[in-house]
C-alpha cells in the first residue's frame, strides 16, 4: 500500500509517496534540481552535493535532497506539511560554494573537449555558479586510462561523481572500476589497468556529466549543434530498442540511446552505439547483372527487366526474408511472390517456430515481466550475447533476490545462476519435478532461438512451453533477428520450413538474408545494403536502403512494433525496400495494390490489426504445443561472435577490432591455468 504524505515545495503543497527521495519529489512539483552524481537507474551516492535544498524548521544547514526521503521530515509544530525551499538564499549560496569547489581542479578544455554544447557541468556552472573564482593553487592533474577501444578518458576533468563505477558495477556487472584515494589524491581508475570487458560499457560515456569519458571513435568528428536528430529504432539485436540517430550531412556520426522504460529503459549495447561506421562501408550503390561469372554495372530498367524476366520464365519461386528485414517489405515480398505461385520463408536460420500461433513464436510475457520476476528459467540462450540490455534486466531482477536456472551452455552471464545441466534431458527432466504454485511467483521461461534451430526444435519448443504452463510462468521466445517477430506476424513462411521451401526452387528472391548458404544451381536476385554473402551469390544486385535510411515498422521479441524513421538518405541508386518490389510487380505485369508507403501500410493492418497499435504488446492467447519426446543432444547458444553478426556489423572496422579483442582476452590464461 502506498504511503502518501503531503510536502510543500516552494510553497505549493502536493501529495506524493513517503518513500521518493526530495529530488525525486520536486521533480513531482515541476522544480528542477541540479544534480551530477545522482541518476535514476543508480544507487544513491550523494557526494557531489550539488542538489542542496533548504528543509524550514529543519538542521541550520542545506540538505541533500537525493539522500533523504519524504517520509523523514518533521511536520511543522501545528501538523503542516514539511516544507523544502529550492530558491533560498542559503540554497543559492550553497550552490555557488559546491561548484567552486568542483571547478577548483577542473581544467578550461571547454573549446576543444567533445561534451562541450551537452556538457552538464557548463550549463550548471552557467545556472548555479559564479562568476569568479577565489582559487590561486596550481591546478591537479590526472592520468588517463586506457579503457580500450570506445571509450576515451581524461580524468583530469573527472569530478568524482562515481556514475561510471556504479553503472558497471550495478548494471553491467563488472568489478573493473573503482575510486581509490581520499581527498585531492581520490581518483576514479581501473582494476591493474584492466580495460573493460562488457558490451554496456558505451553507456558510461552517456552517464558522465562532464567530460571525463567521451566517445572514442566520434572524437572531434561533429559538435551537437551540427547534428540533425531523428529518433528511430535499433535492429542489431531483437531487443528493438529505441535510439537517436545523429546525422551531419548523409552520414550518421554517432547513435545515442532514448528512453522507453518497457523496451531498453535507457540503454543500449555496444554493438547499437558503435556501429554506424558499418553504415557507411561496402555498401551497394548500384544494380549490378553477373555475366560470365562477373558482375557488371546495370542501370534499375535493364536489372528489373532482367528479373522480372527471370521470374516469369520460372517453374518455383521462393522469396527469403533477412534478419532486418521491416514488416512492411516481408508483406511486399510475400504478396509479390505468392501472387507468382511461390513459397516465402523468414526462417533462415531454420529455426522451428509455428506459424500463426503467436503465443509460440513471441510468448506471453514482456520485457517489464523480468524485472518483476522472482524465478527465471532460461532455456538455450545467453542473453548476455543476444540482447545485452534484456540480460541487465534479469540481473536487476538477481539484485532483487530472483533465482535463476539455466539449461544449455555455460557463460559469464554477469549474475549467478544454477545450470540445471547442458542438454535436453536435462529439459526433460524440469518437466517431470513437481513445482508450488506459490513458490517463486512470478515466474518468466526464457527460451532462445539457439535450442529451436535443430532437427529436434519443435520438440524443445513444445516442451518448454508446457514447463511455463506447468508452472504458470510467463513464455519468452529471445528472438536474435529485429526482422523475425514481424516477418511470421504477416506469416511469411512455408509449411515445413526452409528446407522444404528451397526444394526444387529454381529462382530465389533474396531479401537480404546474409546469413545462410544458397547451393548452386538456383538464380538468386539479392535486394540489400551491403556486399555481404548474399551479394557474392546473387546473379542480380539491386542496392537498397539500411534500416537508418528508410521509414519502417519493426516487431521487436516480445510483440511490441515500433516504428523506424529514416535518418538520411540511400547511398547512389539505392532505393527503399518496398519502392523496390512495387517497381518489381509493375515489370512482372502484376503490380501489387498500393502505390505509396501508407497505401502498403493501410493494406498491412487491415490484414494484420494487431500491427496497428504502436509501441504496445498485445496480448497472445496462451496456446502451449503438444509435448514431444526429446532426443539426446546439447543446446547450443546460436550466437557465437556478438560483435559480428549482420553484414552491417561485418562492414565496421570498429566491430572487427572488438571482435578480435575479444577473441583474445577469450584465449588468455589466469594465474591459476
Amino acid at each position: 500500500m502506498t504511503d502518501l504524505k503531503k510536502i510543500d515545495i516552494d510553497g505549493r503543497e502536493i501529495e506524493v509517496d513517503g518513500a521518493m527521495t526530495l529530488i525525486q519529489a520536486c521533480e513531482e512539483a515541476g522544480v528542477e534540481i541540479p544534480r551530477f552524481c545522482y541518476h535514476e537507474r543508480l544507487s544513491i551516492a550523494g557526494n557531489c552535493r550539488m542538489c542542496l535544498v533548504e528543509v524550514v524548521g529543519g538542521p541550520p544547514k542545506p540538505t541533500a535532497s537525493c539522500a533523504m526521503q519524504v517520509r523523514d521530515l518533521r511536520p511543522g509544530p501545528e501538523g503542516q506539511p514539511p516544507q523544502v525551499r529550492t530558491n533560498s538564499s542559503m540554497v543559492k549560496k550553497a550552490r555557488e560554494g559546491v561548484m567552486e569547489f568542483l571547478l577548483i581542479n577542473h581544467p578550461l578544455d571547454c573549446p576543444i573537449c567533445d561534451q562541450g554544447g551537452e556538457c552538464d557541468l557548463q550549463d550548471q556552472a552557467m545556472a548555479y555558479g559564479v562568476d569568479f573564482s577565489r582559487f590561486r593553487e596550481i591546478k591537479r592533474a590526472s592520468t588517463d586510462l586506457d579503457l580500450g577501444p570506445l571509450v576515451e578518458t581524461h580524468m583530469t576533468r573527472c569530478i568524482s561523481c562515481t556514475r561510471c563505477v556504479r553503472f558497471t558495477t550495478e548494471v553491467a556487472g563488472i568489478t573493473q572500476m573503482g575510486q581509490t584515494g581520499r581527498g585531492e589524491d581520490a581518483e576514479i581508475t581501473s582494476y591493474l589497468g584492466e580495460t573493460l570487458q562488457s558490451n554496456l560499457q558505451g553507456n558510461i560515456i552517456d552517464l558522465c556529466p562532464v567530460g571525463a569519458l567521451t566517445s572514442k571513435p566520434y572524437a572531434f568528428n561533429a559538435r551537437p549543434w551540427e547534428l540533425t536528430k531523428t529518433e528511430t529504432i535499433d535492429v542489431m539485436d531483437a531487443m528493438c530498442s529505441n535510439i537517436r540517430v545523429d546525422t551531419k550531412g548523409r552520414e550518421v556520426m554517432r547513435i545515442l540511446p532514448r528512453n522507453n522504460y518497457g523496451v531498453n529503459e535507457e540503454w543500449i549495447s555496444d554493438k547499437t552505439r558503435f556501429v554506424w561506421d558499418g553504415l557507411r562501408r561496402q555498401r551497394l550503390d548500384r544494380p549490378y547483372i553477373r555475366e560470365d561469372d562477373k558482375l557488371r554495372v546495370a542501370s534499375w530498367n535493364e536489372a528489373l527487366s532482367k528479373v522480372a524476366g527471370t521470374i516469369k520464365g520460372c517453374a518455383k519461386l521462393v522469396g527469403l526474408v533477412g534478419d532486418l528485414t521491416s514488416v512492411e517489405a516481408a508483406y511486399a515480398l510475400k504478396t509479390l511472390v505468392e501472387a507468382q505461385g511461390g513459397h516465402v520463408e523468414c526462417r533462415t536460420d531454420r529455426s522451428k517456430l509455428p506459424q500463426k500461433n503467436r503465443s509460440a513464436y513471441v510468448g506471453t510475457a514482456t520485457i517489464e515481466d523480468i524485472e518483476e520476476a522472482k524465478f527465471i528459467q532460461l532455456i538455450g540462450t545467453n542473453p548476455r550475447d543476444e540482447a545485452p540490455v534484456l540480460n541487465s534486466r534479469i540481473r536487476k531482477a538477481w539484485l532483487q533476490g530472483a533465482k535463476i536456472n539455466l539449461v544449455g551452455e555455460v557463460a559469464d552471464l554477469t549474475y549467478d545462476y544454477e545450470h540445471v545441466g547442458f542438454d535436453k534431458m536435462a529439459l526433460s527432466n524440469l518437466i517431470g519435478r513437481e513445482y508450488d504454485a506459490t513458490t517463486g511467483s512470478p515466474s518468466v521461461v526464457i527460451v532462445g532461438q539457439g535450442a529451436i534451430c535443430d532437427a529436434d526444435g519443435e520438440a524443445v519448443l513444445s516442451n518448454t512451453m508446457q514447463l511455463a504452463d506447468k508452472m504458470g510462468a510467463k513464455f519468452m521466445v529471445l528472438h536474435a533477428a529485429a526482422g523475425r517477430v514481424g516477418a511470421m506476424d504477416v506469416d511469411a513462411c512455408t509449411k515445413g520450413g526452409l528446407d522444404v521451401a528451397l526444394d526444387g526452387a529454381d529462382v530465389i528472391y533474396n531479401l537480404g538474408a546474409d546469413e545462410l548458404d544458397i547451393a548452386d544451381g538456383a538464380f538468386v536476385i539479392y535486394q540489400g545494403s551491403h556486399g555481404d554473402r548474399g551479394a557474392h551469390r546473387a546473379d542480380v544486385i539491386l542496392p537498397a536502403a539500411a534500416y537508418t535510411e528508410e521509414n519502417a515498422m519493426f516487431v521487436n521479441t516480445e510483440g511490441r512494433p515500433q516504428m523506424a524513421l529514416r535518418a538520411g538518405f540511400a547511398p547512389g541508386d539505392a532505393k527503399e525496400n518496398w519502392a523496390i518490389l512495387r517497381a518489381l510487380s509493375g515489370e512482372i505485369d502484376a503490380p501489387l495494390p498500393y502505390d505509396s508507403l501508407a497505401q502498403l501500410r493501410n493494406d498491412l493492418i487491415k490484414a494484420h490489426p494487431h500491427l496497428a497499435v504502436l509501441d504496445e504488446v498485445a496480448e497472445n492467447d496462451w496456446a502451449p504445443l503438444p509435448l514431444s519426446q526429446l532426443k539426446a543432444g546439447e543446446l547450443k547458444n546460436i550466437i557465437r561472435n556478438f560483435y559480428l553478426t549482420n553484414p552491417i556489423t561485418r562492414a565496421s572496422s570498429l566491430m572487427a577490432e572488438l571482435s578480435s579483442l575479444s577473441k583474445q582476452n577469450g584465449s588468455k590464461k589466469v594465474a591459476a591455468e
